[in-house]
């Protein structure tokens, strides 16, 4: 059965993000100061947001005419992103409920080092960490980490799978009891209650155990966004949370409908994977000020901009299109759920790859512009329509779009009693309704995943 309330997260971009947004009057260029991330932290958690949650790249995609020219120019999506870590832990000292949440990506890290990082921030922050687990596949990424050229699809998952599994391995090596800290025996740690591993698998050779205890929250939160079909049977097979974009309620629907059946079919209660939509709200006193604030946005928007980042998304260099034509079909080694995204933009709106940038770079996803009470509907009718659990909250600028979102749509949600006034506890898991998972239920989940398949 879905929540009763739904959850809400944040998107927060460590750098510019949307091309147009940070050239909007009431964008903060603070991305290089802790300050600015912490001013946002306290403003989620006084909304009482589930989590913040920061995408990554691992480098300035180039995928637009081979040049990092659109990127840097146009201060799109990957023009600047500081180390998501860093900045959860300096959100992390000055909250004590809001769920922190970081992208590493199994292709390029090691299993033993994004363990010990995830398990000690959750120790750090009292159970709050959460990992967003990516398979990257960007070549300008491979490039920084001494290959010629990138994994293979297959290849990503399979390293991924494999990944996951070794991560969960080191986070049960310490079991619960483990840290004894006896001063009178002495006996620090158990060595009885503290395991190695001994992982020897096709792409990880791990001794372990970890050298951290086992997180306060059992296993982080994990959170995943893959929209292949592959992506989607990896998502349900490990995620807590998942994270999509959807061009409509239906297709919207069509996502929540199938990951849950998914999730069922390897032996998982569909109701521990919550789903939360990407949407980017324009909140305004009135409907004509909300339009007139989105408008200005786009006008803001520079379809190279968009069309760059677009174009990393796809991993398809889309400057060999002409600009005042449509999109063709073309094959998509990156991500295809934004591909289905604009394909169903393109032949519902008839746009030509140049307005498609403006489009793709500036859009409210969701369509929610409004008023207060205009936003609360379009989310009211989205989540009781069955087409999600909550939303993941984008700003169409920072910091505050985050700030009209929480100071006049929060109150409203509340209000009808569709959205939490106090948290439920400490620490994400808690607040998500999600059980902490017991020692071994990694493994017992890598078990019965094997059986099914």
């Amino acid at each position: 059965m879905p929540d009763s309330q739904m959850h809400l997260a944040a998107f927060i971009t460590a750098g510019p993000g949307r091309p147009g947004g940070w050239r909007y009057p009431g964008s903060v260029p603070g991305w290089l100061s802790a300050r600015y991330y912490q001013d946002i932290a306290r403003t989620l958690e006084d909304a009482r947001f589930d989590l913040a949650f920061f995408a990554d790249i691992l480098s300035v995609p180039d995928r637009f005419g081979g040049s990092t020219d659109s990127q840097l120019r146009n201060g799109a999506l990957g023009s600047m992103r500081i180390d998501p870590l860093h900045v959860l832990s300096s959100m992390g000292a000055v909250t004590s409920h809001l769920g922190l949440a970081a992208t590493v990506s199994t292709t390029y890290a090691q299993p033993f080092t994004v363990a010990r990082s995830f398990a000690s921030l959750d120790h750090l922050t009292d159970g709050r960490a959460a990992w967003n687990v990516v398979t990257s596949f960007q070549e300008s990424e491979a490039r920084n980490f001494n290959l010629d050229e990138q994994f293979s699809r297959n290849q990503r998952y399979e390293r991924a799978d494999e990944f996951l599994e070794v991560a969960g391995k080191l986070w049960d090596s310490w079991e619960d009891d483990a840290l004894v800290l006896d001063t009178e025996t002495p006996l620090f740690a158990d060595p009885d209650r503290v395991h190695a591993i001994n992982h020897a698998g096709e792409w990880f050779t791990v001794q372990g155990p970890l050298n951290v205890p086992r997180p306060p929250q059992g296993y982080p939160v994990v959170i995943q966004a893959g929209a292949s079909t592959k992506g989607k049977d990896f998502a349900a097979r490990w995620s807590d949370v998942i994270f999509c974009s959807h061009a409509s309620l239906e297709s919207a629907k069509d996502f929540y409908t199938e990951i849950k059946e998914r999730a069922t079919a390897h032996g998982r209660d569909p109701g521990s994977i919550k789903i939360l939509p990407s949407i980017a709200p324009v909140v305004g006193a009135t409907h004509a000020i909300a339009q007139q604030t989105f408008d200005a946005l786009f006008e803001l928007v520079p379809p190279l901009g968009g069309l760059s980042t677009l174009a990393y998304h796809l991993d398809v260099d889309l400057s060999t299109f002409p600009l005042d034509e449509r999109l063709p079909d073309v094959e998509v080694p990156g991500v295809e759920g934004h591909y289905r995204e604009v394909r169903e933009i393109t032949e519902r709106d008839g746009l030509t790859l140049r307005e498609l940038g403006k489009q793709y770079g500036g859009r409210a996803e969701g369509g929610f512009i409004g008023t207060a009470t205009e936003v609360a509907d379009g989310l009211e009718h989205w989540f009781t329509e069955g087409a999600c659990d909550g939303f993941m909250v984008q700003a169409p600028y920072q910091p505050g779009g985050f700030e009209d979102f929480t100071r006049t749509v929060v109150p409203e949600l509340q209000k009808r009693g569709l959205f939490r006034d106090e948290y439920e506890g400490n620490t994400l898991r808690e607040n998500l309704g999600l059980p902490r998972p017991e020692p071994g239920e990694w493994a017992n989940r890598i078990s019965t995943q094997k059986a099914v398949q």
